[in-house]
């Protein structure tokens, strides 16, 4: 019996990021312990709390390991990099000789990190900007592919083998960036992209514009997250449903594309705070009409936790609890065989500015799912969980499973 036979749907909304640790400014709470969060604690009481660790031991928390956990499949088997899930959103074909990566750019400043999204730059400059590298960067070697504000790629044909150590740029937020430069095989050439385009930039007519107009200029960009391309077995294969990915981001739709699924792109999401989260909601209920299965991601707790705003990270996360979470619960009444689970893909501590392995708490509720009588959703009440899931174990178990 496959799972779409039970006559199940299933939602999994995201909230990236969004656990975190004790803050003694919200007297020792968690941002998601200390917000406004009615919608989810409402899952939490009509349904299960528990735990899962989205991120092996070995990998390194990041939103591409921990959302490829969430949707079921194991990073230890399949994980190869970011940079060729976010090709398999843009669409483009990677040969096995190519290495691509994640090319973000950024402002680099006093020898520091400045920004490592470049003011959250707009997609229209960032793509001119993409433009005026392709003059000096590309060659029959290198490509570039414009992707939306910061997130673009670089692709390498026949790039070194070897191990290449690479770091996010989100790590060392206004931390010095020179120690973190690529390091390994093939980084003589990465460094060398890196340095060039620095060079094109200074010179850039569409920063020269930001800077006019009091905004961050692209400084430079930041070479990580490379890799070869991957393979995913489907959602259809692995349980004979059919579904949809909703989100602003390139690793999200992704992960969408290699696992089958349809990419539903929703004009004015941002992945920041006020994305279009009615767009989300309403593709997320166009989805569930006819398909199994929905799974809806919001980058913004996420990046205002890179940001190191507590005020910004709280709003984010009540903006998804009311918008998303709130919205996606007046389902319940219409599908009765509808299932919700929300959940972080990972841990971003505010006072850190950067990703956490440590476990993250879920909440599930809907058909088949009885009250376990936690009436809170937070990661204080995940800890009476006795059971710690992995991430392809709790897909599985809500997929196929009864929360009893």
């Amino acid at each position: 019996m496959t799972a779409a036979s039970t006559g199940r749907t299933y939602a999994l909304l995201v909230g990236d990021g969004m656990a975190d640790l004790p803050i003694p400014q919200l007297d020792n709470k968690t941002p998601l312990e200390y917000a406004r969060t009615p919608n989810m604690d409402r899952i939490a009481a009509l349904g299960r709390v528990g735990r899962v660790l989205t991120v092996p031991d070995g990998l390194a928390p990041g939103s591409d390991v921990a959302n490829m956990s969430l949707l079921g499949y194991d990073p230890a088997a399949f994980y190869s990099g970011r940079a060729p899930i976010e090709a398999a959103s843009l669409g483009i074909p990677l040969a096995p000789s190519d290495t691509a990566f994640r090319c973000n750019l950024v402002t680099l400043r006093d020898g520091l990190m400045d920004d490592y999204s470049a003011g959250h730059i707009e997609t229209e400059d960032a793509r001119a900007i993409i433009e005026e590298l392709q003059g000096v960067l590309a060659s029959d070697r290198v490509r570039l592919h414009p992707g939306v504000s910061y997130r673009h790629l670089l692709v390498i044909r026949d790039l070194e083998e070897g191990r290449l150590d690479c770091t996010p740029p989100h790590d060392i937020s206004g931390r010095p960036f020179e120690p973190h430069l690529p390091k390994g095989a093939g980084a003589a050439l990465v460094c060398n992209l890196m340095e060039r385009a620095r060079e094109a930039l200074r010179a850039s007519p569409t920063n020269a514009k930001r800077r006019a107009s009091g905004k961050k200029p692209a400084t430079d960009i930041w070479l990580w997250g490379q890799g070869r391309s991957i393979a995913l077995p489907t959602l259809a294969e692995r349980y004979g449903l059919s579904g949809s990915v909703i989100s602003a981001v390139d690793l999200v739709r992704g992960l969408g594309v290699l696992g089958g699924m349809k990419v539903r792109r929703v004009q004015g999401a941002t992945g920041y705070l006020g994305t279009n989260y009615a767009g989300k909601v309403s593709a997320a209920r166009e989805a569930l009409s006819s398909e199994n299965f929905v799974f809806l991601h919001v980058e913004a707790p996420d990046e205002t936790s890179h940001e190191g705003s507590l005020e910004k990270k709280i709003q984010a996360i009540e903006e998804f609890d009311a918008n998303v979470v709130g919205e996606m619960l007046r389902l319940l009444a219409d599908m009765p065989g509808l299932r919700i689970m929300v959940a972080p893909d990972h841990a971003t501590p505010v006072s850190t500015k950067t990703h956490h392995s440590m476990p993250v708490p879920f909440a599930v509720c809907g058909e088949g799912v009885n009250a376990g009588g936690v009436l809170t959703y937070c990661e204080r009440s995940a800890e009476h969980a006795t059971r710690l899931h992995t991430g392809a174990s709790l897909f599985n178990e809500f997929i196929r499973g009864d929360f009893c």
